[in-house]
């Protein structure tokens, strides 16, 4: 026989309810319910024996009382159940709102999404989009080669002869200390108006181009100014590209020499401390002037090497590293008498940004010892370089060396590993101020196809861990067009405030000769690169029509989204581009790893399964089925894949045609458009609309209120085929309106809320409207008024049943202010519509529940009691079983739902505890739940997180300090006479001037001056049910102190009832489960390395040319020292002035003054 349940309506203890019957009530298995037809679930079996679990176990103090037996709890777990469904199926109106659906038929119609059309449409939408930009590139690319071509050299050019914007200029000429005041420039800048654009996110002037010169480049430089006049020519081509296409962003010319010009002009957002901006180490320049690099870094620790020189190399080390893309393979290593890597990494990995964290770190590490060791070191260089058992990019090699200076030129060497095809190039690097000979530096690199340098002082470092990127540019330069091919970047950070971007770009070469008959040049000139903003590729996706679950994605040949919903970076940086691997923007499984690899690959396909979902609060993992479909963007290296849930297959889509035909007015005089007003409110409900982009005049606003003000306003000027609003958002909400205003006619306005002890009921659509009934919970509703963006929304539509979301509680904030507010649980469930065999979910509805009403119900209905008994007793002679109402001092009755998280308590106690982890609640329980599979574990990191920032360290990429020589320096007089106390000379020469240079941290520097955190890795674990579908017995054995608990699922819904003994002591406090985002490292990188993901490397690779002239290659860059200079130094250090940074020196040689 059906056990009727139980109503309570008072909120707070008093008498027994009145029962109250419900319409065809009885145990009733809802949609979604694993459990069987008839009767009772079967247990499953023990871990214990069964005698230990006999009702007999009482309760110490409570002796006339045992442990409720099984079949007990589960009829209690029936009577929860019924009361849950009960009370849905009378307020929350499912079947009331699918009838109402299908008597407005004649108003919508059912369509259809084929993913493989839709996909290979919005491919073929972003393809054009793209070719419009290449070949506004091209036209760009060709008029510069052009324009330097017929340019002709000026060595006498002045600074006054040229006239241009410097976007950097206002931002001088407001710090007293910048380069162009001190040396009282003349450049003749121009004094420009500018207009705002929305599309640039910036003030703009269409009539000019701006010019970014580098701080650490001088600007009246022969090279610089020369560079400035023939690139003026390219003012007029940016405007004609404008014209033509007058949705182009940025255009940009990064040249070789360090000058940015870019289109349209507007000024430098200079940051807060020195801009360090210099676009040849932007990610679209470096990928666009050369192509993959295999490159081993080996530095030179023998005990020569020490104090400012070993310093001088590590930040050397850290900005060679910055020069390098996801597109290349680097390892670095140090030597002395031996080789060996500086970290865990054994071979070469990709240079990726965690990658290269990694090696940053590694190479403070490096301490100076023993004796030079050439040989050691290329050995282990060439050893590295022809492994081929490992991912590389298998284009350029080279060998970075950066020394102090040495004699051996380990010719044999070279014979046995790179003559006589010089496949590998070798660039060497004279670190510090020494008076070593050279010769043998220059030797090895002129012999090997490669570049000597010279890095006296700290200035030197960018200049010229940047200009090897020359050396590399040779082949693409002499291939000529055959290596004119337009390259997409990663995602990445715009600096001028567009947000994220994609970049197209393309080489730009010096088709000049120095004479009649003589060879070709072979310098690149620059990169040109064209913007694109990720919000202009997205407005070429499906909106809505997806459903809240379904989207696009895109992938390059790395694995990195360049889109996807979970793509939000916290915080930018401006030196690395956002590269999240599809597998850490979803859960990584086996399926997505075949589909990644199948969309790296180029090819089309089509995948359906069975997966896990964060939710969008990332409080909850569901289990789901999603279908895949994906094919390749031609002409590019992306690859586009649409997700759909099989729910979202089809979608509605509102005809409001006759309506329109019979009102040739406003919108507003539309039917139903009157439920939309705030005036309707008291009497049919508070309506939330989607701030969805509905018409193209609509105002925006965070404020729902303001944003429904702002909509009805531009509806009265709005007819219904205006041209201007997105006729499926529009007619879905209006239609929407109606259908929920109906529900209210039909369902909610008769019924007394009070009686059931509920706060509100609630219905939320597609189409964008959220209507929460009566009009004054209103007040209380935190939910996100676009339903696509709300959690409890998204989660219904994948899981059957009634999805419970208690209110958000972190641990770390005060407990639930019970006695000033009243606190509501939700409970929401979708609506499925099956129309002539179409099924689709279009909207979701349920109830709010008072959490206290609800929680002294919960313990009437998980008690002894009849229907018209009062609550048990038993007296001292007799015995029975304990119940969660008279016996809630010695048991504990809870409702946990499948994140974990505590829905209802028979604890008053616990009551401000409610949507808190259950392990902080009860951590011994929880932990026996986890452990007997009731819930499962999910973790994963997220790559986008943002953190406060971290105190000063010395692990950055810019050094911190300098070197100070210690007393006994000071009495040597060959100390004085030597290269170091020069280079000290240099530091505080320059530190005069650029005072900041040692305190200027290069994330804050290059970053946005408003910056308050940094980028870091967050570790998440979220909680779901396990295996676990049944009644549950078992023994928490703590000893002494062990617990008996029984846990049971409830059907058609998302809870966990579960009563236990309360914990008499607390010596069986075990290890707390925690749930909380938590700081980490990440996966451990050197095991990471050991079994990389899979990628693809640009198709195209021009590493070698039978024409290159290698007669180039290397020279030096130093100061001699002074008698004069050396007593200043002397004097300065005696008057305990403080030594100040120095700025980077100039551009080298062949482009410099």
């Amino acid at each position: 026989m059906a056990v009727p349940a139980w109503t309570c309506g008072a909120s707070r203890p008093g008498p027994a309810p009145t029962a109250l019957p419900w319409p065809g009530r009885g145990p009733r298995p809802g949609p979604g319910s694993r459990r069987p037809p008839s009767g009772p679930p079967r247990p499953l079996l023990l871990l214990l024996p069964p005698l230990l679990l006999l009702p007999l176990l009482a309760a110490p103090g409570a002796s006339a009382y045992s442990f409720p037996q099984q079949h007990t709890m589960q009829h209690w777990a029936r009577r929860l159940e019924q009361e849950i469904d009960g009370v849905m199926r009378i307020f929350g109106g499912v079947q009331q709102l699918r009838e109402i659906y299908k008597d407005n038929r004649n108003l919508f119609e059912v369509q259809e999404n084929e993913p493989q059309k839709l996909v290979e449409k919005v491919a073929g939408d972003i393809e054009s989009l793209l070719d419009r930009k290449v070949r506004a590139l091209k036209r760009l690319a060709d008029a510069a080669e052009n324009f330097q071509k017929a340019h002709r050299w000026q060595d006498n050019i002045k600074e006054e002869d040229i006239l241009y914007y410097d976007a950097k200029a206002d931002a001088e000429l407001d710090d007293p200390e910048s380069e162009d005041v001190e040396r009282g420039s003349k450049v003749s800048t121009l004094r420009l108006d500018f207009v705002e654009d929305s599309n640039f996110k910036n003030k703009v002037n269409y009539s000019y181009t701006a010019v970014q010169i580098p701080t650490d480049i001088y600007k009246g430089s022969t090279v610089i100014l020369n560079e400035l006049n023939w690139t003026e020519a390219l003012e007029n081509v940016f405007i004609e590209n404008r014209r033509q296409d007058p949705t182009l962003l940025w255009q940009v010319f990064g040249s070789a020499t360090g000058v940015t010009r870019y289109y349209p002009a507007t000024p430098w957002r200079a940051p807060k401390k020195i801009d360090l901006y210099d676009v040849r180490r932007r990610p679209w320049y470096i990928q666009g002037a050369s192509s993959p690099k295999d490159m081993v870094i080996i530095v030179d620790v023998s005990g020569s090497v020490s104090g400012l020189t070993l310093k001088l190399m590590k930040t050397s080390v850290c900005e060679m590293l910055d020069t390098l893309s996801d597109d290349d393979y680097v390892n670095v290593a140090s030597f002395n008498e031996k080789a060996q890597p500086v970290s865990c990494f054994t071979h070469l990995v990709q240079a990726n940004v965690r990658n290269k964290k990694v090696f940053k770190e590694a190479v403070q590490g490096m301490v100076a010892k023993g004796t030079t060791g050439y040989k050691a070191g290329f050995e282990y260089a060439f050893d590295q370089l022809q492994n081929s058992n490992i991912t590389r990019a298998n284009c350029n090699k080279m060998i970075m060396m950066f020394t102090d200076g040495g004699e051996d030129r380990v010719q044999d060497v070279f014979e046995k590993y790179n003559w006589p095809n010089r496949t590998v190039r070798v660039f060497t690097f004279s670190v510090g101020q020494h008076n070593y000979d050279v010769t043998p530096l220059q030797w090895m690199a002129c012999a090997n196809k490669g570049y000597y340098f010279e890095i006296p002082s700290i200035g030197a470092i960018r200049i010229n861990t940047q200009e090897y990127l020359d050396v590399l540019g040779r082949p693409m330069v002499l291939a000529g067009k055959e290596a004119k091919q337009v390259q997409w970047t990663n995602v990445y950070e715009d600096a001028l405030g567009l947000g994220l971007v994609v970049t197209g770009t393309l080489p730009v070469f010096n088709l000049t000769q120095d004479g009649p008959g003589e060879k070709k040049n072979q310098l690149i000139l620059g990169v040109m690169g064209i913007d694109v903003a990720l919000n202009d590729i997205k407005r070429l996706t499906p909106n809505y029509t997806l459903g809240a679950n379904g989207y696009v994605f895109a992938i390059d040949l790395n694995g990195y989204v360049l889109l996807h919903p979970n793509l939000k970076p916290q915080t930018t940086n401006f030196r690395e581009p956002v590269t999240l691997d599809f597998l850490d923007a979803e859960l990584e499984d086996e399926n997505k790893e075949e589909i990644r690899r199948s969309m790296i690959d180029g090819n089309k396909g089509h995948k359906q399964i069975r997966t896990l979902v964060k939710s969008l609060d990332e409080r909850y993992v569901d289990e789901v089925v999603r279908n895949y479909t994906w094919v390749p963007i031609r002409s590019t290296n992306y690859s586009l894949g649409l997700v759909l849930p099989p729910y979202s297959t089809f979608y509605l889509q509102a005809n409001l045609s006759d309506q329109i035909l019979q009102v040739k007015l406003p919108i507003s005089k539309l039917k139903d458009f009157e439920f939309l007003l705030p005036s309707s409110f008291e009497s049919e409900g508070h309506v939330f609309i989607a701030p969805r982009e509905y018409c193209k005049d609509l105002n925006a606003s965070d404020n729902n209120t303001e944003f429904l003000k702002n909509f009805i306003e531009l509806m009265e000027k709005v007819t219904p085929d205006s041209k201007q609003c997105n006729n499926f958002l529009l007619h879905n909400l209006i239609l929407d309106t109606g259908i929920t205003q109906q529900l209210v006619e039909r369902v909610w306005r008769d019924q007394d809320l009070n009686t059931y002890s509920l706060l509100a009921v609630f219905a939320a659509t597609d189409g964008g409207i959220t209507r929460v009934f009566p009009n004054k919970a209103a007040e209380d509703w935190t939910e996100n008024p676009e339903p696509f963006n709300a959690s409890f929304y998204r989660r219904s539509l994948d899981n059957h049943g009634y999805i419970f979301k208690p209110p958000h509680q972190d641990a770390l904030l005060r407990p639930l202010e019970l006695e000033n507010d009243t606190v509501g649980i939700l409970v929401s469930t979708a609506v499925e519509l099956s129309l002539g065999g179409r099924t689709l979910r279009p909207a979701v509805v349920g109830v709010k529940l008072d959490l206290e009403a609800w929680a002294e119900k919960f313990k009437v209905l998980a008690s002894n009691r009849t229907h018209q008994d009062q609550p048990q007793k038993c007296g001292p002679s007799s015995h029975c079983e304990m119940d969660c109402e008279v016996n809630n001092e010695d048991l504990l009755c809870v409702l946990i739902d499948d994140g974990g998280f505590l829905v209802l308590s028979n604890q008053n106690h616990q009551w401000d505890q409610v949507g808190r982890f259950f392990s902080e609640v009860d951590a011994n329980l929880m932990l026996a739940l986890y452990n007997n599979s009731f819930y499962t574990r999910k973790e994963s990191y997220d790559y986008q997180a943002a953190c406060a920032p971290q105190p000063p360290g010395n692990l950055g990429a810019a050094p911190r300090g300098v070197f100070v020589p210690t007393i006994a320096d000071f009495l040597n007089l060959a100390w004085w006479t030597s290269a170091a106390a020069w280079s000290l000379f240099q530091q505080l020469l320059y530190g005069l001037i650029y005072h900041s240079w040692f305190q200027a941290d290069s994330a804050e520097a290059e970053g946005s001056p408003e910056a308050r955190e940094s980028s870091c890795v967050m570790k998440q674990t979220q909680y779901y049910f396990g295996s676990v579908n049944a009644s549950y017995n078992a023994i928490i054995d703590c000893g002494n102190c062990s617990r008996l608990f029984h846990a049971q699922r409830l059907t058609n819904t998302n809870l966990l009832f579960v009563v236990a003994e309360k914990p008499l002591c607390s010596q069986c406090e075990a290890g707390r489960l925690l749930q909380k985002e938590t700081h980490s490292d990440g996966p451990e990188q050197c095991e990471l390395v050991q079994r990389p993901r899979y990628r693809r490397g640009p198709h195209i690779c021009f590493d070698y040319n039978a024409t290159e002239d290698t007669s180039d290659c290397g020279r030096g860059a130093s100061f001699p020292p002074s008698l004069g200079v050396l007593v200043s130094l002397q004097l300065l250090l005696l008057l305990g002035l403080p030594p100040r940074p120095q700025p980077q020196v100039p551009a080298h040689a062949s482009r410099r003054l």
